[in-house]
């Protein structure tokens, strides 16, 4: 699966997704540190990338523009604040979140939940 990381998420998160075999960029490796979140979330859809982040406004803004692209991966919790913590648990999901996230959705991962929210979102 391919990924772009926001950077309100670690860059270390990046490096082991890789690391694991999968596509992954951290915003800063695409220049794209300090960049609106609209631009984050145009650059996820040019490149089809799925956007891993903390920040709820992304989850927001797609659900306003009624769009089915990119899907999101939203780390939540007290569990997720560290980076090895946050790519044992997207990997950890990651078999049972592939469809969904293929399809279109907001995947809420963290402190023991799993939650997912098809595109678009009405």
């Amino acid at each position: 699966m391919k990924f772009l990381v926001d950077e309100s998420v670690s860059p270390l998160l990046a490096e082991q997704l890789g690391a694991a075999g999968h596509e992954a960029a951290h915003v800063y490796d695409v220049g794209l540190t300090s960049r609106s979140d609209q631009q984050i979330l145009e650059r996820a859809v040019s490149d089809g990338c799925v956007l891993i982040t903390i920040d709820t406004d992304f989850g927001a803004l797609i659900a306003r523009s009624g769009s089915s692209v990119p899907s999101v991966i939203l780390l939540r919790g007290e569990v997720t604040r560290r980076p090895l913590n946050q790519v044992q648990l997207i990997l950890a999901n990651l078999d049972q979140v592939t469809d969904d996230l293929t399809a279109g959705a907001v995947v809420v991962i963290g402190d023991g939940r799993l939650r997912i929210r098809p595109l678009p979102i009405a």
